[in-house]
């Protein structure tokens, strides 16, 4: 380990945006430690540390020395909304339990910067009927995960009160990037296929969010040079456009014609409700960024971009 490089603690290292915050995080000179479920493979010359479940029982001491910041990542998501309810506890106990006791033990090592990965779920399911969310929207989460990740804000926002380690909670829509998966990794291999997508009728806007652009703001927020506190941030690409547009998009940086047919908004959401995690897609979902672009920071790249630079990485992936 380099003595000079500051190391940073990233959970759910081996996931989409963990494998993009290692390369970024990196890059920008912090020494990456990795924290991961599985054990690292045979000769894996990475800082890794294996066989971290996240729960309230965690021994986090060996892979907390020597840490200036946690960049916690790792979370139980991507499950229907009827795989949700009939699981509760399980949420409540990784994303709220696990959560808290990482923070807890990162106190206790003299951490001083934890970020959480929170979700825009925490404010609600659309904007529908209402403005673009913000930071002072009142949460009104309609799933089990959104419901575990405002009561982790809760006890992170607590134990920021009564330490020195300041706490960020950054609550993104839908992150898309090389090796997304949910609706993201749905659509493109729809577009990829050839596939007809039923959203022409579709005049919503939405929020999406790349995952350099999550990085850049990272790297950013761990610069930048505050007191300690409690902080969420929304965040997400400036750009906000309709799940058509969306589709569109995808199928440039793919290099493919998106197929868009029109059918009738009630049926197609009868339709796609019977999948449970689609339907979303269909309603708005506007973020006022405007507290993350007051400090400074800009996304580094358009959501065009982004798209393109998620379809050459995925190549370059296999």
């Amino acid at each position: 380990m380099e003595a000079d490089r500051p190391v940073v603690l990233i959970t759910g290292a081996d996931g989409f945006v963990g494998r993009s915050m290692t390369k970024a995080l990196t890059e920008a000179g912090w020494h990456v430690r990795r924290a991961i479920r599985s054990m690292p493979p045979p000769g894996d010359d990475s800082d890794t540390v294996g066989g971290l479940e996240l729960s309230s029982s965690t021994r986090w001491t060996e892979a907390l020395k020597g840490v200036q910041a946690v960049i916690h990542l790792a979370a139980l998501a991507h499950r229907s909304t009827r795989a949700q309810q009939s699981d509760e506890a399980s949420f409540m106990s990784v994303n709220v339990d696990g959560t808290a006791h990482l923070a807890r033990c990162a106190i206790d090592a003299g951490v001083c910067e934890f970020i959480f990965l929170s979700s825009i779920a925490v404010n609600g399911r659309d904007t529908e009927e209402e403005a673009p969310f913000n930071e002072s929207s009142i949460p009104a989460p309609t799933t089990i995960y959104g419901q575990s990740k405002i009561v982790a804000e809760q006890r992170l926002e607590n134990l920021a009160a009564s330490s020195t380690m300041r706490v960020t909670s950054i609550r993104p829509p839908m992150i898309y990037g090389p090796g997304a998966r949910g609706n993201f990794h749905r659509l493109s291999s729809a577009v990829k296929a050839g596939i007809p997508l039923p959203f022409g009728s579709v005049r919503n806007r939405r929020a999406f969010l790349g995952v350099d652009n999550l990085s850049s703001f990272v790297i950013h927020r761990l610069n930048e040079v505050s007191k300690p506190s409690f902080e969420v941030f929304l965040l997400a690409d400036d750009e906000h456009v309709s799940t058509a547009e969306f589709v569109r998009l995808l199928g440039l940086a793919w290099g493919k014609p998106a197929r868009i047919i029109s059918i009738p908004i009630p049926l197609l959401r009868a339709g796609l409700d019977l999948f449970g995690s689609s339907s979303p897609l269909l309603g708005s979902l506007e973020i006022d960024t405007a507290k993350a672009h007051q400090t400074g920071w800009q996304p580094r790249f358009s959501l065009a971009e982004g798209l393109r630079q998620a379809a050459q990485q995925s190549r370059l992936n296999g």
